[in-house]
């Protein structure tokens, strides 16, 4: 592997590689085959309908929003178009699976519907609603993370459901549910925020029973980074279509807490600007700077800025991770395509492989190159920094 710095090389240079990174991308890639989805590779399964890919298709679709370049908008409408059909039913996508996850690539589906005028993709945006109405709650009130983890809330979660959920209330329903995005969002701050840190839990199970839950406060016992990363900008997003709502008080609440996360978290950035793995501990051993939600929180800072959500002076932090992984993690291999390193393959609480939410567990997951986990947030923050 050939490794090369790109921070010193200027902004120039950064663009120049990250476009290639892109173009390269995009030219081995459709809804079948995604060069990203190193899961997808690695099974050797058929590609389903997805998160990771909603990730990626989110970060083109910014570009093609910045640039006006009809390539981006083209591969995104083909790709989403592979799974989409035209009764807006979705390839390989069951409502009654009851997973967060795959509301994620549905957001993709308005600035499709606006700009292609495809009468399918408003039919998708429906159907992919009705899994709202369907999803088990939690006795407060929260949105299960998947059917298969009754009563648990994810950080997760928050990214992938809300912003839709609002963003169809604000279009199509006069915002009629619009308080049940906010009161969840306001429930993971009462249950799932540790005060001493400001950082947020990975997982709460509200009936405390799950192996890897604390028994007293139901949260699971780390600080993820890329749970924390999906989380504020799940915040910085639902702040975006809340902003000419008639929510002010819960617009500022909900900016109070962007606020709060955006300063526990520059706390313990790193010199590299990346974050750890293990945010909370960064001294211990086996601990890694982390790509995916080193790249989630720049994207999320820079955008919070960028709408005046956030200080003006957090910019510098969200930069300086975005550089970050530019520097260290940005490489060229020796057969001349760009890749990126550090990203943790997956994590989650609980399942057949008994996920305890110990330090033991999070280092003990993959790190591999090139997945859209970290590909598609670090896109994101490059959109926020062409900005």
């Amino acid at each position: 592997m050939m490794q090369t710095g790109y921070l010193e090389g200027g902004r120039e240079e950064t663009e120049k590689l990250l476009n290639e990174y892109i173009e390269f991308l995009m030219a081995n890639s459709d809804s079948e085959h995604p060069a990203w989805n190193l899961e997808v590779i690695r099974s050797g399964k058929e590609n389903k309908w997805n998160y990771i890919d909603g990730c990626m298709i989110r970060g083109i679709l910014s570009l093609y929003e910045i640039t006006e370049d009809e390539k981006y908008l083209r591969f995104a409408d083909e790709f989403m178009g592979g799974f989409v059909r035209e009764d807006g039913s979705i390839r390989t996508y069951d409502v009654n699976e009851k997973n967060l996850d795959n509301i994620n690539p549905a957001k993709n589906l308005f600035m499709l519907y606006d700009r292609t005028g495809k009468e399918k993709y408003l039919k998708a945006i429906g159907h992919v609603r009705t899994q709202i109405d369907m999803m088990p709650r939690t006795k407060a009130g929260n949105f299960w993370h998947k059917n298969i983890y009754p009563y648990q809330v994810w950080l997760d979660g928050l990214y992938m459901a809300q912003p839709f959920y609002l963003e169809y209330e604000k279009r199509f329903d006069d915002s009629l549910k619009v308080m049940d995005v906010y009161e969840q969002i306001c429930n993971v701050e009462k249950f799932m925020r540790d005060k001493e840190t400001g950082l947020y839990y990975h997982g709460y199970d509200e009936t405390r029973s799950m192996y890897w839950a604390d028994k007293d406060t139901g949260c699971s016992r780390n600080f993820w980074l890329r749970a924390e990363g999906w989380f504020i900008l799940s915040l910085v997003d639902v702040l975006e279509i809340m902003m000419d709502m008639d929510m002010r008080s819960q617009f500022q609440h909900l900016k109070t807490m962007l606020n709060e996360l955006a300063e526990s978290l520059s706390r313990y950035q790193d010199e590299s600007g990346l974050w750890y793995q293990l945010i909370a501990l960064p001294h211990l051993q086996g601990n890694y700077l982390e790509t995916s939600g080193t790249a989630l929180i720049s994207a999320a800072i820079l955008k919070g800025v960028r709408l005046g959500f956030l200080p003006e002076r957090f910019k510098s932090i969200g930069q300086k991770a975005f550089y970050g992984i530019v520097d260290k993690r940005l490489s060229k291999g020796e057969d001349g395509n760009p890749f990126v390193t550090g990203i943790c393959l997956v994590a989650g609480l609980g399942g057949e492989k008994r996920r305890d939410g110990s330090v033991e567990y999070y280092l003990s997951e993959p790190v591999v190159d090139n997945d859209a986990k970290g590909v598609g947030p670090l896109f994101l923050a490059y959109t926020e920094m062409l900005r």
